[in-house]
Order: C-alpha cells, then sequence, then structure tokens
C-alpha cells in the first residue's frame, strides 16, 4: 500500500510541474516573441492568460507543503507565492494602466526563466528520481540574478500603480457599514511594500542556504 502511495504521489507531482513548466514556457515564449514584434506595451495583453493560470496553479505549492507532498517548508513557500499573486491579481489583472509599463517585460521574463528551470527541476527528479547535474546547477544559480530583477519589478510596479489604485478606489471598504469596518487598497499596498524591506533580504538569504546545502551535497554523491 505504502509503495503504491509513494508511486501516486510521484505520478501526480510529476504531472503537476510538467504542466505548470508549459505554462511557464509559453509565457516566456509571448513575452519575448511580443517584445521583438511590437514592443513592451503589448507584452502583458499577449501573455496574460498562460501567466494567469500558471500563478494560480502555485496556490497547490502550499497545499502540497501543508499536507506533506513535499518538504518545502511552508514558511518560505507562502510568502513567495503570495507576494506573486498579490502582483499577478491585485495589481497587474486589477489596473489595466500599469500593463503597459516596460517592468511587466522584466517582471515576467525573471518569473518565468525562473520557473522553466525549476519545474523543469523537479519534474525531472520526480519522473526519473535525479535531475543532472547543470539542471541542479541552473536550479540553484539563477535566482542569484533573477531574483533581485523580479523583486525590482515587483516593488517598481506597485509603486508605479499607487496613483491608479488611489484613484479608482477599488477593493476600499467605507465606512458606516453592517461591518462596522474599513480598508483601503492604496494603504494596504504600502504595507505590502514595506513587506519586502525585511521579506526580500529573508527570502534571498535563504536560497542562498539552500544553494550551498544542494551544490554540497550534489558534490559529495
Amino acid at each position: 500500500m505504502a509503495g503504491f502511495l509513494s508511486l501516486l504521489r510521484r505520478l501526480y507531482l510529476t504531472l503537476y510541474n510538467w504542466t505548470v513548466f508549459f505554462g511557464w514556457l509559453q509565457v516566456f515564449y509571448l513575452t519575448v516573441k511580443t517584445l521583438a514584434e511590437s514592443g513592451h506595451e503589448h507584452v502583458y495583453e499577449a501573455a496574460e492568460k498562460p501567466l494567469l493560470w500558471a500563478q494560480s496553479a502555485a496556490i497547490l505549492e502550499i497545499i502540497h507543503g501543508l499536507v506533506g507532498l513535499v518538504r518545502s517548508p511552508v514558511s518560505a513557500t507562502l510568502p513567495q507565492i503570495g507576494s506573486r499573486l498579490y502582483l499577478t491579481w491585485g495589481i497587474l489583472w486589477s489596473f489595466p494602466e500599469i500593463r503597459t509599463h516596460i517592468l511587466v517585460s522584466s517582471l515576467l521574463i525573471s518569473w518565468s526563466i525562473t520557473e522553466i528551470i525549476r519545474y523543469s527541476f523537479f519534474g525531472t527528479k520526480e519522473a526519473f528520481g535525479s535531475a543532472p547535474s547543470w539542471l541542479l546547477w541552473l536550479r540553484y544559480s539563477t535566482f542569484l540574478l533573477l531574483y533581485p530583477t523580479g523583486i525590482t519589478s515587483e516593488v517598481g510596479l506597485i509603486y508605479f500603480s499607487l496613483p491608479y489604485i488611489k484613484e479608482s478606489g477599488k477593493y476600499c471598504i467605507k465606512m458606516p457599514n453592517k461591518w462596522n469596518y474599513s480598508f483601503d487598497y492604496y494603504y494596504a499596498a504600502f504595507v505590502g511594500l514595506a513587506i519586502y524591506v525585511p521579506g526580500s533580504p529573508y527570502m534571498y538569504t535563504y536560497m542562498l542556504g539552500q544553494r550551498k546545502k544542494a551544490l554540497s551535497k550534489s558534490k559529495k554523491e
């Protein structure tokens, strides 16, 4: 029974990783193609559908960690996925005015390359029990450049969307109401920006530790 459940787990995670891999591959292809042919103003429009799908699928990774399907700690997975969902749905999808900014292109390139490598690594590992050393190196090294470019793009897009958030009043709850509660999405965006101050160094340091551990283990094997 245990062997059957282990096989079922591997089949599911293999299917999940490769499915999302192709989603991010499509995001990357459409981003680069549109940049070359039409310019950065049209990148979001071209890549929106696979972006929304691929990024939203990452919610399952939180569930994977909670139920023990993977060993990744939820404390590391949750903030990364949460921030990306916020950018994807709470900023880009919610405020069309920001979609033509050039930072959308740098964001999608940073995200898609990172995820293409990550999902291909885990998909290969689940399917065959291990991944080639070059893919392992890419998995734990490309973030050295792509994490800073991705974070810079995220922070920039939130900042530049602030006027549109304030003007639209979207997602705000004003008093009086039956819940006796108010919420201002504009000020919440400032809180989101503030979280990046301690959050970004924490995540980068965590990934550096993971890189050292993974590459050291690979050398010993």
